[in-house]
């Protein structure tokens, strides 16, 4: 079964397939759920897009070249949400790119701007077993880049070319 999952076609797949689930899970958090994301979390949905378009390549042409790109991709989705946990959690500044920016001149087109603002990327709205939902991103992004490097070392789950035999007779 191990040998299986780390086939790497398979692992391509995997990776597609779950990449997709944690795009749903978020798309549902934001529409159904009424939890709208602040910029840092649009951003970290970027990289699940980038796995689901690799492995879907992957698991029809080169997928240790395409699992070797979704280290990458991971690796960068693991950045940035170690950065937005770091901000959550008063580590370091708020970036400008998650304030509300713009000037109002009126009190109903402040009100209309409140209303309308996207949360701050120090808000946390959401936490699952005491994390948020930048932590469990930052899990799961290393966890994902950690099974894309074995399947991407696993040489026994490759086809291997047949020796060719020459008779000299």
């Amino acid at each position: 079964m191990l040998a299986r999952i780390l086939a790497q076609p398979i692992a391509c797949l995997l990776l597609a397939l779950i990449s997709a689930v944690i795009l749903l899970a978020a798309l549902g958090l934001q529409y159904l759920g009424g939890l709208a994301p602040c910029h840092l979390c649009v951003l970290q949905r970027w990289p699940y897009v980038v796995l689901v378009a690799l492995g879907l390549v992957g698991w029809r042409w080169q997928p240790r070249l395409v699992l070797g790109l979704s280290i990458v991709a991971l690796l960068a989705g693991a950045g940035l949400a170690a950065y937005h946990f770091g901000i959550e959690q008063g580590w370091w500044a708020l970036p400008e790119s998650c304030v509300a920016g713009g000037s109002a001149q009126s009190l109903e087109e402040l009100k209309r701007m409140l209303a309308e603002a996207a949360p701050t990327c120090d808000q946390v709205r959401f936490t699952l077993l005491g994390l948020t939902l930048a932590g469990w991103n930052f899990l799961t992004s290393v966890a994902l880049a950690a099974y894309a490097a074995a399947a991407a070392l696993n040489l026994d789950a490759t086809p291997h070319l047949r020796s060719i035999r020459i008779n000299a007779d």
